[in-house]
């Protein structure tokens, strides 16, 4: 059967969701369904089954109320769940099971008994006193039964969780979560490190006191419990020696003389730092109990890269101050890559860290599986030196001595891979190569001729180490008298390379173990301080980089080492095969360890090569490509820095391509928060199309500021003839920054807006922020340039601009020689502006667009002539005009509202009314400006200016509800307002005026509603 989709989950229980409210819906229009009667929705997706009619609740309901019961039966509705009452003891309590989905918390709120239900449960207990047995506290079902008279008063232990099938449960979270038994501790003053501190000192002080001994705890705790750690360190160790014959082995460049003879030390070293990686994680550094610590692969041709400076710089004639360089440079690199991760993770810098690209990161393990394909052919082939890429190298890989030397090794690896795509089992990689070595020593058994000492010569095996060579005889190599320190200076570049590489790799390594092992708790700078610690100790013990590696430690963990025990055991074992001795290196076959090799450098390229085809953006998969040919071909440290190049090039062409206008909006539809006249309001619909709006975001950089300079140039030139502009407003509120190549395109937008004759508005920031200090240092708001304006706000940026277009519209009106005898309350406020007189005598596309809706708007409201109510008194004169665009009503008839009416006179700064005041009064505004105050929980707050010739606070008022916004005067102001008691009187004697208002107070409502939408989108725009 299939099993179903989560998206067809999602929509039953959406569609569940719609019936539930439905039904409450229902639910608050019935008389019959009390909320304190704790019911449910029968389809709640959280809620327990119906139980029947027959139930015991249900029962106890037909006996209390019959009535009720039977109005239950009767109706329609399905049928309800009712809560259950809490029972007298554990024995009466009905088996039921926790509902899927619900936490504890939420079946404990559910099943709460309400006060009815609690008041018949202390009758049943009054008329049950005869009962002599005592009732504990009983925690069952997340249901905790109240105590009383006859509760114990010192509980039994197996009274709680009594019904827990699982003991495990009884410390589980309420919530149903998982419960951690942890000590929570500052992590942030080394607070993490007293733990294992503390621990050690009471082991040891049990240690020393053999009385405290308790023989049952010793037998488990030192003999069973090791002993069933004894697998996965068995399969720990089997990995290590595997590490160290692939990478560890090749430590030193082998194919040079100089060097040819090491590879034992590098073992021993690869060991030493194995068990001091072992020692400082198992012993509490990490949070992971079974992480493994080895050595990084990625470190190898850094350390090939400083083997080959100090023999560059040093050359063949001194051997002695070549090697004791060359191991000093190892440990010091060792030393600087611990010192830098404790003061990241010390500076809590790790999560920073993790930010790096990506990418950069897969070029250069890309560059590493070149580089290990590269020496597993110089290893297998036994070449003289690095492979070169030339004829003479091509010829020696193909001689006939030579070609079975590494193509048996890489065929082994490629058999691997295609088994490994069949069989996930994680002993493989360990039996394969064990099977290789037992098949290559029976073929040995088996053909006479086949000799060990031949096979060393022929370089079948690896050639077995001078007598007597212990396994500390790297140690011997140091001396520092014989150290060249010009030549250790040289290598200080590519320890940084090599400290680098560590730092991108481990905070992205170790996220990833603690996804994959189910650690929630994964703290990046603790984890940096113990890969410090490690590294640091590992670097003064005279051995080699280490990290927290990731495959070793989830196979160790998934076979049963997620133990600090089993680490500690793994680094005993390892140290166990670091003493053995470097014998056993004389009996590996050289294919085993070329077959490693091959197999974790092909896999290194698939991994950067294979599996981001496709899945990465192009330039970042040719910087990819870029990271591993150069460091392949050319250099390691090179490759980084031309990826680090790479990079930014690629992140400024991508971000580029993001364009920096978050919306474009002409006037017309961005308009400012102005409640004006309706004469003006018509006008600006139209003319509104001469203002442009553009709301800039993110950081303009001279990537993202050539867009805009682009589109600009479009309005100018393609779109001017057919939508020309007079302002050009840039809105930079949302914008976090500003460079100084995008603050000199601003001046060059600026002179290209001159030209056309463009106003550009600078809105949104402070010109005293650092934004607006950029825009000055480029010389943008020079005194005496009255080309830029600048505001602070979007809506003063708008209004300024309106107001303007405002003022051509009387201009025009003075043009068509109509007297101007408005009334005072239509003039627009002066101010210092350009004036327009240009336009006027030379005809322009901005001037004839103006023209055409001036003269539509004068004819619409029929102001081609002087009005006859231009001579009435007030507020018959404000009555007429202000009614006049939404009511047809006479003169006459608004003549009989005039005694309704009384004249209020407000200074600046008086207030009007408050917001969430009772409305007592509806205001005509003959003169002046008010100013409204809003605080939606939609915009927060926002306000807008109220000027001559409309209205104020009429829709509370009509409706008899509270204020929405606080209004005081913004100049001194003479307004007209009906009052409660005279629009009482106003409805008793004269209806039809009442109607009419309540009509227009729609109307206006209405109009400001698509105000405030306009805005709403605008600010979320």
């Amino acid at each position: 059967m299939d099993e179903p989709r989560a998206t067809d989950t999602s929509q039953d229980n959406s569609q569940e969701v719609r019936e539930d409210t439905a039904e409450l819906a229902s639910w608050a229009l019935s008389d019959n369904i009390s909320l304190s009667s704790g019911h449910l929705p029968t389809k709640h997706p959280f809620a327990p089954a119906a139980p029947s009619t027959k139930s015991i609740n249900h029962a106890r309901l037909d006996r209390e109320e019959p009535e009720n019961h039977h109005l239950s039966e009767a109706s329609p509705r399905p049928e309800i769940i009712s809560e259950v009452s809490e029972p007298a003891s554990p024995s009466s309590l009905p088996s039921s099971r926790k509902s899927p989905g619900m936490s504890a918390l939420s079946q404990m709120f559910k099943h709460t008994p309400s006060s009815e239900e609690e008041s018949q449960s202390i009758q049943d207990e009054d008329q049950s006193m005869d009962d002599s047995r005592v009732e504990p506290v009983t925690v069952r079902q997340a249901i905790i039964s109240q105590p009383n008279e006859r509760t114990a008063l010192l509980l039994n232990k197996q009274v709680y969780g009594s019904n827990n099938t699982n003991a495990d449960n009884v410390d589980d979270d309420i919530e149903g979560q998982k419960t951690r038994h942890k000590i929570m501790v500052d992590r942030s003053n080394g607070e993490v490190w007293k733990i294992p501190l503390r621990h050690g000192r009471s082991a040891m002080s049990k240690l020393f006191h053999p009385k405290t001994w308790d023989s049952k705890a010793v037998w488990k705790q030192v003999i069973l419990k090791p002993a069933g750690y004894i697998p996965p360190v068995i399969l720990g160790l089997l990995l290590n020696i595997l590490d160290a014959l692939s990478y560890g082995i090749i430590l030193f460049p082998l194919g040079q003389p100089m060097f040819a003879n090491l590879g034992v030390d590098g073992i021993s070293m690869f060991y030493v730092s194995c068990i001091v990686s072992q020692l400082v994680y198992s012993l509490g550094g990490s949070i992971f109990k079974g992480g493994v610590g080895s050595e990084m692969i990625e470190v190898v041709p850094f350390f090939h890269k400083m083997a080959f400076l100090v023999l560059g710089k040093i050359g063949d004639d001194d051997p002695k101050a070549v090697l004791a360089t060359t191991i000093l440079s190892y440990s010091i690199s060792s030393v600087v890559t611990g010192a830098v991760f404790f003061l990241m993770g010390k500076c809590r810098l790790g999560r920073l860290i993790g930010f790096f690209p990506r990418h950069i990161l897969i070029g250069c393990i890309g560059g590493v599986g070149w580089f290990l394909v590269a020496t597993g052919v110089e290893v297998s082939a036994r070449l003289n030196g690095n492979l070169n890429y030339d004829l003479a190298t091509l010829r020696k890989l193909f001689e006939a001595d030579t070609v079975a030397l590494w193509i048996i090794p890489l065929l082994l690896a490629i058999s691997l891979f295609s088994m490994k795509h069949w069989v996930k089992h994680p002993l493989l990689d360990a039996t394969y190569f064990i099977s290789v070595i037992a098949i290559f020593y029976f073929f040995v058994a088996a053909i006479d001729k086949l000799e060990l000492p031949d096979l060393r010569n022929r370089g079948w095996v690896f050639r077995a180490p001078e007598a007597g060579i212990p396994f500390y005889h790297f140690y011997t190599l140091y001396d520092f008298e014989a150290v060249n320190w010009a030549a250790l200076a040289d290598t200080m570049p590519t320890m940084l390379a090599l400290t680098f590489f560590g730092i991108i790799h481990v905070p992205i390594n170790v996220p990833a173990l603690g996804c994959t092992m189910g650690e929630d708790n994964v703290d990046i700078d603790r984890e940096l301080k113990a890969h410090g610690l490690s590294n640091a100790l590992s670097g003064f013990c005279g051995s080699i980089q280490n990290y927290l590696v990731y495959t070793n430690s989830v196979l160790f963990v998934r076979s049963g080492g997620n133990s600090r025990t089993a680490g500690v055991m793994l680094a005993v074992a390892t140290f166990g095969i670091l003493i053995s001795g470097p014998i056993i290196i004389g009996y590996i076959p050289v294919m085993v360890v070329g077959a490693l090799i091959f197999f974790l450098g092909i896999d290194l390229l698939r991994e950067a090569l294979v599996d981001t085809l496709g899945k990465v953006h192009r330039l970042e998969y040719l910087t990819i490509m870029v990271i591993v040919i150069t460091m392949g071909v050319w250099d390691f440290v090179i490759g980084i820095l031309l990826g680090i190049l790479l990079a930014c090039v690629s992140f400024v062409l991508q971000t580029s391509r993001v364009s920096a206008i978050r919306s474009s909006l002409p006037g017309s539809i961005a308009a400012s928060t102005v409640r004006r006249h309706p004469l003006q309001n018509r006008f600006l619909q139209d003319a509104g199309k001469q203002i442009y709006l553009m709301r800039l975001a993110g950081y303009l950089f001279f990537g993202t500021i050539v867009g805009v300079e682009k589109q600009i140039r479009t309005l100018l030139l393609d779109k001017f003839q057919r939508d020309p502009i007079r302002f050009l407003i840039l809105d930079l509120q949302n914008v976090d920054g500003v460079d100084f190549s995008a603050a000199e395109a601003f001046t060059r937008i600026n002179r290209i807006l001159r030209v056309k004759g463009v106003v550009l508005i600078i809105c949104g920031i402070s010109i005293d922020g650092e934004m607006g200090q950029a825009l000055c240092n480029v010389g943008l708001f020079e005194e005496g340039d009255d080309t830029v304006r600048f505001f602070e706000t979007l809506n003063s940026a708008l209004e300024h601009c309106e107001n303007d277009l405002l003022l051509s519209l009387y201009q025009q009106r003075a043009s068509m020689a109509v007297p101007d005898s408005s009334p005072t309350f239509l003039n627009v406020p002066k101010q210092d502006r350009p004036s327009l007189s240009s336009e006027i005598v030379y005809s322009s596309p901005r001037r004839r667009q103006l023209q055409q809706v001036a003269t539509i708007t004068f004819r619409e409201q029929g102001l081609s002539s002087h009005p006859r109510w231009q001579d009435y008194k007030q507020p018959l004169q404000l009555l007429v005009q202000t009614f006049s665009t939404v009511s047809d009503k006479p003169e006459d008839f608004w003549h009989r509202a005039v005694s309704f009416f009384e004249r209020k006179d407000f200074h600046t700064g008086n207030i009007l009314y408050k917001r969430e005041e009772m409305a007592d009064g509806f205001y005509l505004l003959e003169r002046g400006m008010l100013k409204a105050e809003y605080m939606l929980p939609q915009l927060g707050k926002f306000s807008e200016l109220i000027v001559e010739g409309t209205t104020c606070g009429e829709l509370p008022f009509f409706s008899g509800t509270k204020r929405t916004a606080t209004t005081s005067a913004e100049r001194d102001c003479v307004t007209w307002m009906l009052s409660q008691a005279g629009w009482e009187e106003l409805q008793r004697s004269q209806p039809e005026i009442a109607q009419e208002l309540l009509k227009i107070s729609l109307k206006l409502t209405s109009e400001r509603m698509d105000a405030i939408t306009k805005h709403m989108l605008l600010t979320s725009s």
